[in-house]
């Protein structure tokens, strides 16, 4: 019985850790869409003289845009970091958003085209094992292959480690780095059922 919702549980929180932030983008941008749609929509009427249903989606997609614009050169980068520095003066608030910030700027820079593959090593001893991102290799002095690797932390997978080791210490993770990424922030709630681990 124990095991069942043992199960049972673990399966609860997976969904909630895939549901919440598809629902959490949902609300934030039905919020962005609601609040610019009442703002944009009267003044296309009165001064256009158009009703225009929906006219908030355009208005969303030309906000996100030129807000992109804007953080991208130097005055909207040094506003944004006068902006950043009072958030992280207040508490709470301060941790959701570095953590929210570095999620994201994770998946927006392209960090997972870097890694090369991702592997399971034994680490931070033997007999424990964790998913690492394989981000370069190299050879030692008599030829034998290391894997350059970044070992992510658990559930901000910004910060971690970087280690050099044996190719022939690595075993293979059989997921793509999306994958072992979606791992790792769930605290492997999200883990495949079947590990390639080799039985001791």
């Amino acid at each position: 019985m124990s095991a069942v919702l043992q199960n049972l549980r673990s399966k609860l929180f997976a969904g909630l850790a895939t549901l919440i932030p598809v629902m959490l983008t949902f609300y934030f941008l039905r919020f962005l869409y609601v609040s610019l749609d009442k703002i944009s929509a009267p003044l296309v009427k009165e001064y256009l003289e158009w009703e225009i249903p929906g006219i908030g989606i355009l208005f969303t997609l030309v906000f996100i845009y030129l807000l992109g614009l804007a953080v991208t050169n130097f005055l909207g980068k040094k506003i944004l970091s006068v902006g950043e520095r009072i958030v992280e003066r207040v508490p709470l608030v301060n941790t959701i958003y570095t953590t929210l910030k570095q999620l994201t700027d994770t998946f927006a820079k392209n960090s997972l085209e870097a890694f090369e593959g991702a592997v399971y090593i034994q680490y931070p001893r033997q007999g424990l094992w964790t998913i690492a991102f394989v981000s370069g290799e190299s050879k030692n002095e008599i030829g034998t292959p290391y894997y350059h690797l970044f070992v992510p932390t658990t559930p901000n997978p910004t910060s971690g480690y970087f280690l050099m080791i044996p190719k022939t210490d690595t075993v293979p993770a059989g997921m793509t780095v999306e994958e072992g990424l979606k791992t790792i922030i769930s605290g492997g709630m999200l883990a495949p059922d079947v590990n390639p681990m080799p039985d001791d």
